[in-house]
C-alpha cells in the first residue's frame, strides 16, 4: 500500500465471503454444515444429493421442524440463530449449530435456494433467496412437504480463487462421503441417505438398539471393524464412555477410522487423541493406527464448543479429569482382552456335511478328538473328551503352578551391560525382579473340568511356534512373542505394584527452565513424587533433579524431565516415565523369554497356554505383533475343500 487508505465498512456479501473462508473450504464443508442444521431441527430423515463431487449441486432435504415464513429474510442473514439468546445459552449449548453464519456464508459463494414448509400442507411452503451485492433476501411462496430443502449450486462461481482450489469430482466426492459417514454415526436415530450424481450409494435406517447401530457401523465402517471390536459402556464422576474400540491386532496403517463424539458433536481433539494414545501404547505395533467409534457424554456446561469456527476442537473445564476416564477406561478394556474372552464352551461350528465328513460310529467329532499324546485309553461308545481326564490335565498344570506365581519357564534377567536395561539396572532392582510375581487372574475352580481356551498342546513346529487344538479347530502360538509378554507384565507389576524404589542423585541434575515449566514443576510436585522424582526449585528459571527411579539412575535425565512437564501441562498427565521404564523392561522381558529354536516339553508348552490364559494383553508381544491365531474347523475343512 503505498498510501494510506481510509477506514470503511465491508459491504455484506464481501464480508460474508471473507467469514466464508473460516466456514466453506469445500463441498464436504457445506454438506456438515447443512446437516447439522437438519439435526437440530429435529429431523428424522435426512437425504443428501450431490452432482459432481458437490461443486455443481449440493441439496440436503430433511423433515424438521421447518422455518416460518416471517423468519426466512433472517435465515440467509449473518449472526442470526434461532440456538441461542444469552450468554447462558453459549456456556452450555447443546446444539449442533449456533453461530449463524453457515448460510449467510454460503450463500456468498453460491447459488442457494432454500425452501422450507412448518405445516403439515405441502401446499404451504415457501422459497428465500439472496441475490445482489446486498444480498438482500427475497421470500416468494413454494410448494414443500413439512421440513427444509437447501440447493446449493455451483460452489465458488463467484470466487475463482477459491474454485481453482476444488480437487477432483472423485476427491471431492471421497471428503463428502466421510463427513456423510460421521454425521451418520452421530445420530443413529436418524434415517441417512447419500445419493451421488443419481446413484444412491448408501440408506441409512434410524435404529435405537445396539444391533441396529452396528448394523449401521458395518455398512459405514465393513463388518471386518466389528469382528475385531470391543463394546464398552462405562460411567465413572459424570462421564459417560461408550461405543466400540478395535482390537490391537485390527490396526490401520492411516488413522482413518477413528471417529470420536463428545455429546453428538464428531470432534478432533488434542487431549482426546493423546488419551487414547497412551492407552493402545503398549499393544500397538509400530506405525499402526487403532480403530474405534466412541461416544463421550459430559454435562454441556464443562464444555466449551466455541473455541474453533468449524467446532472441530472442544475445551474441557477439566481436562484432567476427562483424560484419566479415558486412558484409564480404554487401558483396562484392553487389558482385560484373553484367549478366553471366547467362551470355551460355545458350540463349535458344525464340519461339512458330506458323508465322508461324518465320524463313524463310536468315535469322536474332529473338533472334540484329544492330542494323540494326551488323549486317554477311549472306551467303546465315549463321544466326548471326559471331564476326569481335563481335571487330571488341570490338577497337574496346578502342580507347576501351586500359588499361581511361577512359570515353568521363569525368565533371567538381562546380564550387566547387556544394552540400555543392563546398565541402567543396578544389583539392588535385578534381585527385585528376580522375585516371583503373582499374576494378575488366576483360573477359575470350575475350569478343572473344562478344556481351556488355548487347548492341548500337540506339536511344536521348527522350534518357533506351538499347535495346539481346541474345542474349535487349531491354535498357533509363536512361543517367543507369547512368553515375552508374560514376563513383561510380571515385570511391569512387580515394579507398579507400589511405590518405585528411588535412587538420589550424587550430583544433582540442573535444568533451565522456563516461567511456565518451573510453575508446572511446583504445582505437580507430588505426581512427580509418586514416580520417584524429587525436583526442586533452585531459581525463578532453574529446576533440580535430585532423585529418579532407580531403574533410570544411569540415563539421560533432562529431555525426560522436560517432556514430562511438557505433557503435564498440555494434558494436566504424563506418562514418559512409565513409558521409559516400561522400554526397559520390555528389553529384559525379550531377552529373558524363551528364544527360538530351543525345544519345549508337553508339560513346558502347555504351562505356556495356561500363562497365556491369565495374563493382560497375551494377544500382543511387547512390540505389538500377535503372539497366537486360531482356525476354526469350518475354515480348515474350507481350505481343503471338504463338504464341497
Amino acid at each position: 500500500m503505498t498510501q494510506a487508505r481510509r477506514i470503511h465498512i465491508l459491504n455484506p456479501r464481501l464480508a460474508n465471503q471473507i467469514a466464508a473462508g473460516e466456514v466453506v473450504e469445500r463441498p464436504a464443508s457445506v454438506v456438515k454444515e447443512l446437516a447439522e442444521n437438519a439435526i437440530d431441527a429435529g429431523s428424522q430423515r435426512i437425504e443428501v444429493d450431490l452432482e459432481n463431487g458437490g461443486a455443481r449441486l449440493i441439496r440436503v432435504r430433511d423433515d424438521g421442524s421447518g422455518i416460518a415464513e416471517d423468519d426466512l429474510p433472517l435465515a440467509l442473514s449473518r449472526h442470526a440463530t434461532s440456538k441461542i439468546e444469552s450468554l447462558e445459552d453459549l456456556e452450555g449449548v447443546a446444539s449442533l449449530g449456533f453461530r449463524g453464519e453457515a448460510l449467510a456464508s454460503i450463500s456468498s459463494v453460491s447459488r442457494l435456494e432454500l425452501m422450507s414448509n412448518i405445516a403439515e400442507d405441502p401446499r404451504s411452503g415457501w422459497r428465500v433467496v439472496a441475490e445482489g451485492r446486498q444480498m438482500e433476501p427475497r421470500v416468494s411462496p413454494a410448494p414443500h412437504p413439512r421440513g427444509t430443502s437447501v440447493s446449493v449450486r455451483d460452489l465458488f462461481f463467484n470466487t475463482p480463487a477459491r474454485r481453482k482450489f476444488l480437487r477432483t469430482e472423485k476427491t471431492e466426492f471421497g471428503h463428502v462421503e466421510e463427513a456423510f459417514r460421521r454425521l451418520a454415526l452421530s445420530r443413529y436415530d436418524i434415517g441417512w441417505t447419500l445419493r451421488h450424481n443419481q446413484k444412491t450409494l448408501h440408506q441409512l435406517r434410524g435404529a435405537d438398539d445396539t444391533a441396529g447401530r452396528e448394523r449401521r457401523i458395518a455398512a459405514l465402517l465393513g463388518s471386518k471393524f466389528l469382528d475385531n471390536a470391543l463394546h464398552l459402556d462405562l460411567e465413572a464422576s459424570g462421564l459417560r464412555l461408550w461405543g466400540w474400540v478395535g482390537l490391537p491386532t485390527h490396526s490401520r496403517a492411516q488413522a482413518d477410522q477413528q471417529y470420536f463424539f463428545v455429546n453428538g458433536r464428531v470432534v478432533r481433539d488434542r487431549l482426546v487423541a493423546h488419551a487414547i494414545r497412551q492407552a493402545y501404547r503398549d499393544v500397538l505395533f509400530h506405525g499402526r493406527h487403532p480403530v474405534f467409534v466412541l461416544y463421550l457424554e459430559v454435562d454441556p456446561a464443562v464444555v466449551d464448543v466455541n473455541v474453533h469456527p468449524t467446532k472441530h476442537e472442544v475445551r474441557f473445564r477439566d481436562g484432567r479429569l476427562v483424560h484419566d476416564f479415558l486412558f484409564s477406561s480404554l487401558h483396562r478394556a484392553l487389558g482385560e482382552v484373553r484367549p478366553n474372552a471366547v467362551s470355551p464352551d460355545a458350540a463349535p461350528e458344525p464340519a461339512s456335511e458330506a458323508p465322508h465328513a461324518t465320524p463313524e460310529a463310536g468315535t469322536q467329532p474332529r473338533w472334540q478328538q484329544q492330542p494323540m499324546a494326551l488323549r486317554p485309553s477311549v472306551e467303546e461308545g465315549e463321544r466326548h473328551p471326559g471331564a476326569d481326564r481335563v481335571r487330571q490335565f488341570m490338577a497337574g498344570y496346578h502342580a507347576l503352578h501351586p500359588d499361581h506365581e511361577e512359570t515353568l519357564l521363569t525368565p533371567q534377567p538381562a546380564a550387566p551391560g547387556g544394552g540400555a536395561a543392563g546398565t541402567a539396572l543396578n544389583e539392588r532392582s535385578r534381585r527385585q525382579l528376580e522375585t516371583p510375581v503373582p499374576a494378575s487372574v488366576a483360573l477359575p475352580e470350575d475350569d478343572a473340568t473344562q478344556a481351556p481356551p488355548l487347548g492341548y498342546a500337540i506339536a511344536q513346529l521348527h522350534g518357533v511356534y506351538i499347535l495346539a487344538q481346541t474345542t474349535r479347530g487349531l491354535v498357533v502360538v509363536d512361543m517367543h512373542a507369547a512368553h515375552e509378554r508374560i514376563t513383561y507384565e510380571r515385570m511391569k507389576h512387580q515394579v507398579h505394584s507400589g511405590a518405585l524404589e528411588a535412587q538420589p542423585l550424587l550430583v544433582p541434575v540442573s535444568l533451565a527452565a522456563s516461567h511456565s515449566e518451573v510453575a508446572t514443576a511446583e504445582a505437580e510436585r507430588e505426581a512427580f513424587s509418586r514416580l520417584g522424582v524429587e525436583l526442586d526449585v533452585a531459581g525463578p528459571e532453574t529446576l533440580l533433579v535430585r532423585q529418579v527411579p532407580a531403574l533410570l539412575a544411569d540415563a539421560d535425565v533432562e529431555p525426560l524431565i522436560r517432556d514430562m512437564l511438557g505433557d503435564l501441562e498440555r494434558y494436566g498427565r504424563s506418562n514418559r516415565l512409565e513409558a521409559r521404564i516400561n522400554e526397559l523392561l520390555a528389553t529384559m522381558a525379550c531377552h529373558g523369554s524363551v528364544r527360538a529354536n530351543r525345544r519345549l516339553s508337553s508339560a513346558e508348552m502347555n504351562a505356556l497356554l495356561r500363562d497365556m490364559e491369565r495374563t493382560e494383553r497375551s494377544g500382543q508381544c511387547n512390540h505389538g505383533r500377535p503372539t497366537w491365531t486360531e482356525m476354526s474347523m469350518q475354515e480348515l475343512d474350507k481350505l481343503f475343500l471338504r463338504g464341497q
